[in-house]
């Protein structure tokens, strides 16, 4: 993780209140905007990254497409785009359908505590993977994905389980 990357620190309402270095931020449990991309492809199926094992948290789990926080004076649909290219490789079109607020504490001490704006897009690309960012990727059909998750909770990150079905219902619309 680089040092000195700072987080946009909000409110219940994702009003700006002010700005923290990244770690400190997940050190204090501030709350912090942040954002969740699901990239599908023609066959309707989703794109997962498994984390690099080094990331600060959540390491070696399965995640959704990319994920990552707007930098200060950064639009979060603009930083969204960055980061998919910046991770996977990838470039499309995003929209947003959907925000929720979440938090959770980690074994190693830092708390996710996120008003998390999701976002979709449509892409058949396969993509080139940032080793700092990610160890793996698959396509997966959403039915089998859902069953794997039943069956192995603790192989998926925390906030990708916390929003997936809302992703399926409002991404079928």
């Amino acid at each position: 993780m680089g040092t000195n990357i700072e987080v946009i620190l909000v409110d219940e309402n994702d009003n700006q209140i002010g700005i923290a270095e990244k770690l400190e931020a997940h050190k204090l449990g501030k709350l912090h905007r942040a954002f969740s991309v699901f990239i599908f492809n023609s066959k309707r199926e989703l794109l997962l990254q498994k984390r690099a094992a080094a990331k600060y948290h959540s390491g070696g789990l399965w995640a959704n497409t990319c994920c990552s926080h707007p930098r200060p004076n950064e639009e979060t649909l603009a930083a969204a785009s960055r980061r998919l290219k910046e991770e996977m490789g990838i470039d499309c079109d995003l929209k947003e359908i959907h925000q929720f607020i979440y938090k959770t504490r980690f074994d190693n001490g830092l708390t996710e505590y996120e008003y998390n704006h999701v976002l979709i897009g449509k892409s058949d690309a396969s993509p080139t993977v940032n080793p700092e960012e990610a160890e793996s990727w698959k396509w997966v059909d959403p039915t089998i994905l859902r069953e794997d998750i039943k069956k192995n909770p603790d192989n998926f990150a925390y906030w990708f389980k916390k929003c997936l079905d809302d992703v399926l219902a409002k991404a079928k619309s």
